[in-house]
């Protein structure tokens, strides 16, 4: 198999980076794509960065055994905690993180007030502080952690009560600062964005960086001359959770078809069957 014919390899702590590969799927439908949840260490946001930094290269290095030309880190946690680091142990691999939209939402906002929700690990990496440096100079940025809403979203829970009145809880004093633009800084979050929208209201502009990355996941393929010719095939995913589960919430979300299989994690070390 020639190189540019190898699979793009995505990861997240559970279904919120099927946000992500759904984009890129739209992007790019030529590529072969591999996915991985991590359900069984779901939510990354509670965790250390330490230990998101094990998860993440212990997966790196499983998603690489297959063969993949390039791994996309669809976790903001996961990219917070170890993007900087597998670069740098995979230095002739590419690599695509995500990076919270700041860029877009100051250039955008009327009244100077960004919103940025995510969880709080996001906030606490090296590569918040160095976003907020190049592009939050002269915008007020308020920082939201939105502890809970990862799990409520894998738990399907897209737009009840109990998932509103968490995110008025967080949004609402956000919108009494003058907030115009609100950066979704986690993949899980957009698909909550219908009931984030309704209760933001018209004049705040939601931002999900999912597109943003899908476009830079084709900059770096062309550039590389990395780009499949072959035709569309279904995605490939595993979960360290229950697949059935995994697929049944998939569906629900309306991510696009996949085979989902069973991972196991077994010493620190990820096994994809």
């Amino acid at each position: 198999m020639s190189t540019a014919e190898r699979p793009i390899g995505i990861f997240d702590s559970g279904v919120g980076g099927l946000t992500v590969m759904a984009a890129i799927q739209q992007a790019l439908p030529r590529e072969r794509l591999l996915y991985f949840g991590d359900n069984a260490h779901i939510p990354y946001g509670d965790r250390s960065l330490r230990e998101v930094r094990a998860f993440s290269a212990a997966i790196v290095r499983a998603l690489l055994s297959k063969g993949c030309k390039q791994v996309v880190i669809a976790c903001n946690t996961a990219s917070a905690a170890a993007l900087r680091e597998v670069r740098k142990a995979y230095p002739h691999t590419l690599f695509v993180g995500m990076e919270p939209a700041l860029k877009p939402a100051a250039e955008r906002s009327s009244s100077r007030v960004v919103g940025v929700i995510a969880t709080r690990a996001t906030f606490q990496g090296t590569l918040f502080a160095s976003v907020m440096a190049r592009f939050a100079r002269d915008i007020e940025v308020l920082e939201q952690p939105c502890p809970g809403l990862v799990q409520a979203i894998e738990g399907g829970e897209l737009d009840t009560p109990g998932t509103e009145a968490m995110l008025r809880g967080w949004l609402e004093p956000m919108l009494a600062k003058g907030m115009d633009q609100l950066v979704l800084a986690c993949t899980h979050y957009p698909y909550a964005r219908p009931l984030i929208e309704r209760i933001c209201g018209p004049d705040v502009k939601v931002i999900d960086p999912a597109p943003a990355v899908a476009r830079q996941v084709a900059r770096l393929l062309r550039e590389h001359d990395l780009e499949s010719g072959a035709g569309p095939s279904t995605p490939l995913a595993w979960t360290s959770g229950d697949p059935a589960m995994f697929r049944s919430m998939a569906d629900l979300l309306g991510a696009p078809p996949m085979e989902v299989r069973a991972a196991q994690w077994e010493n620190g070390e990820l096994s994809l069957p």
